[in-house]
């Protein structure tokens, strides 16, 4: 016999033991467990003690036998009983049987569904309370009477007490199950009252808006997420509060993040919930789409028109030209002038469209952030106006970082030119540059009369401008979207108390320079991949075989190695050891020996980048295993 057939004679066995009879039917309204009391009891025949045995079933025969008494109606009877169990309810009654003995019912729901019922004949109970009344002379018919009521309301009360006791268990257990379910959402679910203090919380607010405690019961939202997220929460909190749903957008001032939030409010009157979720990436994909779409119109029309307008160009620029070195009236000059200047700006225009229209690549390099800007500071101050400051704030790590430093001595200098067109006379421009757990920022603020609410949201579309008609193209803060997103960032367009701030949030990759062991067979090959090596900043040691590699895998200061997967006398992945090692194939993704690869892999050919991020991630995953 089994353990589980062993386990279930033995529960049959104690069921069967017990005095009173006891039944059990499922959620299906089908019979689960019965002990021979139950069968005793009811007289039932063998295939209605049977599990699988439908309630309609037995309670059919104990109606037509009479059980409840005469029916004008058996079938009605038996759909009302029936239909009765379907919404089963807690409940204790005795009933007197045709044959004159009586039984107390007691039922109680389980939390699977189904129910339990236990059947106890009291009629022993109802005898003596009968001999009492008839042969007591002495005790008053009203103390009889009470006495009676007293028993039965006893026995009531006991099974009351335990369908509450089994209540409060179910309570207890599925109110564990549902904080359970709430923590693992990825999402922060709470509850506010009216005075915006934390009355619930799922405990996943840090995975939300990192940096706030997981434990904030009693707190306000002030004191959790701070004065600034507040004073954006509370008027949707406060229309929260008066009965009015929210959903809503923001971001979070501190990580970037954009939050979702979902205000819902408390039936009772005692505040709101709240549900909290990361869209961040929701929101890149989104803006990225609408930006790779603007970008293909413009692809289109630098297509089909950049040839036919460069030559119009060419020609307009050669014939004024020609005017300007002749002896012309003043005035004729000036108009030459003025056409040569729009002429040069519609080539200017021309070119960036055809930037735009292009496929970028991001270069990354191991750069020093504070020397970068202090370099963008001078190749942008002389266009500054007159009067204008520019002031720099640094708070950086001391070592090389991985950046693009074109793209983003590109994107700054393009930040700063548009702050300093913003201004509307002498004012102040300030860069904020700092490293806050995995991410870099920078901002450039200024003193100017800040950004529209439509150049808030439409600001990093291509061709909306945010200056006058004359003055802009509207692919500045387009191109810095793109260089930023392409390098893994965000960024931001925000108004302070002082004017406009543009913020860029890129990844923090320090470069940790490397002694690398450079594993690969091919001369030529290598000699390619020395050269990225040597130019993000590592020293590199040549292996051209798996046998010349294993002698050298001990030399003192070798930090990794980046070998090809297929060598001439082995398998790169044979390398494998303390040393973190990176591989790199031509072999197609699926290949099965891509799939015995012990981590991630470069195919061939990569670029520095890809590179580069791919030696920081191995460098960062011995760090932190």
């Amino acid at each position: 016999m089994s353990p589980e057939e062993l386990w279930a004679d033995l529960t049959r066995s104690g069921l069967n033991l017990i005095g009173q009879a006891l039944s059990i039917f499922d959620a299906d309204l089908r019979l689960a467990v019965a002990n021979s009391q139950y069968q005793a009891m009811f007289d039932l025949p063998e295939h209605l003690t049977r599990p699988g045995t439908t309630f309609e079933d037995t309670i059919r025969l104990l109606v037509h036998r009479g059980e409840y008494g005469p029916q004008d109606d058996p079938e009605a009877a038996v759909a009302v009983r029936v239909e009765q169990a379907r919404t089963f309810q807690p409940h204790y009654f005795e009933r007197e049987r045709p044959d004159g003995s009586w039984i107390a019912v007691e039922g109680a729901p389980l939390d699977q569904g189904g129910w339990v019922a236990v059947y106890t004949d009291i009629t022993d109970i109802k005898r003596q309370e009968a001999l009492l009344r008839a042969r007591s002379e002495e005790l008053s018919e009203q103390v009889l009477d009470h006495a009676e009521r007293l028993a039965a309301a006893n026995r009531q009360l006991a099974a009351t007490n335990a369908a509450l006791q089994e209540a409060q268990r179910i309570l207890t257990r599925t109110e564990a199950r549902t904080r359970q379910v709430t923590e693992m959402v990825p999402a922060h679910i709470a509850h506010v009252d009216v005075d915006y203090h934390y009355t619930f919380s799922n405990r996943r607010q840090p995975l939300i808006f990192p940096g706030a405690a997981d434990r904030i019961i009693g707190q306000t939202v002030a004191e959790v997420l701070g004065a600034e997220t507040f004073t954006t929460l509370k008027p949707h909190l406060d229309r929260a509060l008066t009965g009015e749903p929210q959903v809503f957008e923001i971001t979070h001032p501190t990580s970037g993040r954009r939050i979702r939030i979902a205000l819902t409010p408390d039936l009772a009157g005692q505040g709101a919930y709240a549900l909290s979720t990361d869209v961040s990436d929701e929101v890149q994909a989104r803006e990225a789409l609408s930006h790779a779409s603007k970008r293909s119109l413009a692809a289109q029309l630098t297509s089909g028109m950049a040839h036919d307008f460069g030559n119009l160009l060419t020609i307009i620029l050669g014939l004024q030209g020609r005017l300007a070195a002749m002896d012309l009236p003043e005035d004729a000059a000036e108009d030459v002038q003025s056409t040569l200047a729009a002429a040069r700006r519609g080539a200017t225009l021309l070119g960036r469209l055809s930037r735009i229209s292009l496929p970028r690549e991001v270069s990354l390099q191991p750069v020093d952030l504070p020397r970068l800007i202090a370099e963008v500071v001078t190749l942008a101050t002389p266009s500054l106006d007159e009067g204008t400051r520019l002031a720099v704030h640094t708070d950086l790590p001391e070592i090389p970082l991985l950046l693009d430093p074109e793209g983003l001595q590109d994107s700054l200098l393009n930040l700063i030119l548009n702050a300093n067109a913003a201004l509307a006379g002498p004012g102040r421009i300030e860069i904020l540059a700092r490293a806050r757990g995995d991410w870099i920022g920078i901002s450039v603020g200024d003193t100017g009369p800040g950004f529209s609410d439509e150049a808030l949201r439409r600001g990093t579309e291509p061709f909306f401008s945010t200056k006058k008609s004359s003055e802009g193209s509207g692919l500045g803060l387009s191109m810095v979207y793109d260089q930023t997103k392409l390098a893994g960032g965000t960024m931001r367009l925000s108004n302070t108390a002082q004017g406009a701030r543009v913020t860029l949030r890129l990844p923090l990759r320090p470069v940790t320079r490397q002694m690398l062991l450079l594993v690969e067979d091919d001369d030529a090959v290598r000699s390619g991949i020395r050269s990225q090596l040597t130019g993000l900043g590592h020293a590199v040691i040549e292996a051209a075989s798996l046998t010349e590699a294993r002698g050298m895998t001990d030399l003192p200061g070798l930090t990794m190695i980046l070998s090809d997967i297929q060598l001439g006398d082995g398998m790169g992945f044979e390398l494998a050891g303390p040393l973190p090692l990176v591989l790199m194939t031509s072999l197609p993704p699926g290949d099965p020996l891509r799939d015995r690869a012990p981590g991630p892999v470069l195919t061939k050919p990569f670029t520095p980048a890809r590179l580069a991020t791919a030696l920081a991630e191995a460098a960062a995953a011995t760090e932190h295993p």
